[in-house]
């Protein structure tokens, strides 16, 4: 790769996740601005980025639209959202049900945009993807319908569908042995294609779910791979709703887990690098997917971010919308015993906080990329 080709691969990599990274924060500042107009509360700043203020875009009516110069997120500035406002229409005079609805509103949203996301791609039209195997295991359910192992993908035989289900060519292997598990002890119709490209329609009962360990599965092949075969595939709207359905639960679980994983380490590993990445991987990563894999698997990316987003910003942690809901509550439990002030302290070192740990998943992102260019 010359050095014209890798520096426009990466302009378009940096534009590829700002245009993402926009449309996220946006769909998020558009839950809480249009639930903000609906319960008729002031609504004064539109913001993509924190202030420092960069460009006001639009200053007529009520409401200013600004861009600010830290790329970190956007907000919904309130009339009297820090309590302080003799404004009727201000979001301190709000009730405690219409505070918490508008608050959840962004998190809401991004969980719809990636459920959005994720129920388009299943219902993009594309190849279907078959799982190959390298072994078949003997006096197992697969040795008892002769199905034959294969070197690689393109030989032996492969399983495009189980009991009617076909998969697209961008899904996983776990995918179908997911399915083929929650099928264990019970009869499943498997349409297997073979290496000559005939296709047969057979019935096999699986191995009883008592049976299942981490060496013999429900089927009795070892080695799975998978990979797209010559036939096209397209899912129902009802089967591209569940297929979306499924992958923003998978995608709600893999972040939680990763969040998990990053508190582990900040608590007990501060000086090694974090187990995921800020937003310089993120970005890294996208460019990667765009390039190796295409605008579907980068799209499928969108959807974990967006999940990612709404769940991020469900913590109980002041700024984020989780930590403001959190005070919220507090608030109307104490009353006038938190002041405005120590209110406006605790927004300031949460958000002093959550730029200390940006700043440190960012220098564990550098670090990776010039160690990578070594």
């Amino acid at each position: 790769m010359n050095v014209l080709t890798g520096l426009a691969e990466s302009g378009i990599t940096l534009l590829i996740f700002a245009l993402m990274l926009f449309v996220l924060v946006v769909v998020h500042e558009l839950g809480h601005f249009v639930m903000a107009r609906l319960a008729n509360v002031r609504v004064l700043e539109f913001g993509i980025g924190f202030p420092p203020r960069a460009k006001v875009l639009r200053s007529e009516g009520e409401t200013m639209y600004t861009v600010n110069w830290l790329p970190l997120g956007g907000f919904v500035r309130l009339e009297g959202e820090d309590g302080d406002s003799d404004d009727p229409r201000s979001f301190g005079r709000a009730r405690l049900p219409v505070k918490l609805i508008i608050l959840v509103a962004g998190v809401a949203m991004n969980a719809l945009l990636a459920l959005a996301i994720f129920t388009a791609i299943g219902w993009l039209p594309g190849q279907t993807g078959a799982l190959s195997f390298h072994e078949v295991q003997a006096d197992s359910p697969a040795a008892s319908i002769g199905l034959v192992a294969a070197a690689d993908t393109t030989s032996g035989d492969r399983i495009v569908a189980i009991n009617g289900q076909m998969f697209h060519d961008y899904d996983t292997p776990q995918q179908m042995v997911d399915v083929l598990r929650a099928n264990a002890g019970k009869p499943v119709t498997l349409v297997v294609l073979h290496g000559d490209g005939s296709e047969d329609t057979v019935v096999v009962k699986l191995r009883d779910p008592a049976t299942l360990d981490s060496e013999h599965g429900p089927l009795g092949i070892v080695g799975t791979t998978f990979g797209p075969v010559a036939q096209s595939f397209t899912r129902s709207p009802l089967e591209a709703l569940q297929f979306g359905v499924d992958r923003t639960a998978w995608a709600f679980g893999l972040v939680t887990g990763g969040l998990g994983q990053l508190g582990d380490s900040i608590v007990n590993r501060p000086t090694q690098a974090p187990p995921l990445a800020g937003p310089v991987g993120i970005a890294v990563g996208v460019g990667d997917v765009f390039w190796q894999q295409g605008p579907i698997q980068t799209l499928f990316l969108a959807g974990i971010l967006s999940a990612n987003l709404a769940l991020v910003n469900l913590l109980p942690f002041p700024p984020l919308d989780g930590g403001r809901m959190l005070i919220i509550v507090i608030k109307s439990l104490v009353g006038t015993r938190l002041s405005v002030r120590a209110e406006q302290l605790t927004y300031l070192v949460g958000f002093a906080f959550l730029f200390a740990l940006f700043a440190w998943v960012t220098f564990f992102d550098i670090a990776r990329q010039l160690g990578a260019g070594q």
